[in-house]
């Protein structure tokens, strides 16, 4: 296993990882996702209220337990794709500059295009 960056993983083509936490980070922002948890929290508050048996109180505090790390998860891959997308765009602004300075080629300026997806925009 590769200790990578999650955006370097794959080359230009995403993996199943990738679409699938792309999916799991559209519906965690959702308030579907918040009606989920809010159950979860309900859930956890009935079995202490009505005093059930330990087991359920463990079974209730480890389901907030493995919500909680899966969400941990997705933070985290969320943000260093985040973070790479931004530096690919400012790498990209700052050539572009560098080159418009220096009067050479537009090599960097369609670089630039394709970092910030200008084409697709129109």
């Amino acid at each position: 296993m590769a200790l990578r960056h999650p955006a370097d993983r794959g080359g230009a083509r995403r993996g199943r990882f990738a679409h699938l936490a792309e999916k799991s980070s559209h519906f965690t922002s959702s308030p579907a996702f918040f009606i989920v948890c809010l159950t979860l929290i309900a859930l956890f508050i009935a079995v202490h209220a009505a005093h059930l048996p330990l087991e359920w109180q463990l079974l209730a505090g480890d389901l907030m337990t493995a919500v909680t790390l899966l969400l941990l998860a997705l933070l985290k891959n969320s943000e260093l794709r985040a973070e790479h997308a931004i530096q690919r765009k400012l790498d990209a602004l700052a050539a572009a500059l560098l080159e418009q300075r220096e009067g050479k080629g537009s090599e960097a300026a369609d670089e630039l295009r394709k970092a910030i997806r200008m084409e697709e925009e129109t």
